[in-house]
């Protein structure tokens, strides 16, 4: 049986009760912990407490794992470690919830399920390096820094959307 066009809409949150809804949760995360949100944070500690884990002396000689090594408390124990699992479990339930939970590889008819994976990881990869030269992913630099009214926030939006269309242009072959 094929699903219709309603039936896939049916499927998503309504984009505007969405966009509430992390407006929401920003304020409530500046509220309760007197910071923003942001996900690069808790990929940072799990990659330092694995290098700690796996080479300590290399940790500890380092100017970039050396000051989240070196405390007391797990690099794991960060809040934003948290909120990324809390993230993967919510979009876990709502997958499920929402009868869209598949192992499957979606793509472009155009290309394989391979060059989806690569495109897919060398993406990642690149987003990752990009959060680490611009200090923040996405949301910590933009969504948080626009809800404090920051200069900087607004700018960064700017400048991730105005990248993503400028290069959408290039790359759409891989999606559509």
């Amino acid at each position: 049986m094929e699903n219709t066009i309603e039936d896939k809409q049916r499927k998503y949150m309504n984009p505007y009760l969405a966009g509430f809804l992390l407006g929401l949760t920003i304020i409530f995360a500046f509220y309760f912990t007197g910071r923003g949100l942001g996900a690069s944070g808790a990929v940072k500690s799990a990659v330092v407490a694995t290098v700690d884990a796996v080479a300590h002396d290399h940790a500890m000689d380092s100017d970039y794992y050396a000051p989240y090594a070196s405390k007391e408390e797990s690099p794991l124990r960060a809040w934003l470690v948290f909120e990324v699992l809390g993230v993967m479990i919510g979009a876990l339930i709502s997958g499920i919830l929402a009868g869209r939970l598949k192992l499957k590889i979606e793509h472009s008819p155009k290309i394989t399920s391979k060059t989806r994976l690569l495109m897919a990881t060398l993406g990642g990869i690149l987003f990752g390096v990009g959060s680490q030269l611009g200090r923040g992913c996405t949301s910590g630099a933009a969504l948080s820094g626009m809800a404090t009214l920051s200069t900087a926030g607004f700018l960064s939006m700017i400048g991730i959307f105005g990248t993503g269309y400028v290069f959408a242009y290039f790359f759409r072959k891989f999606w559509i």
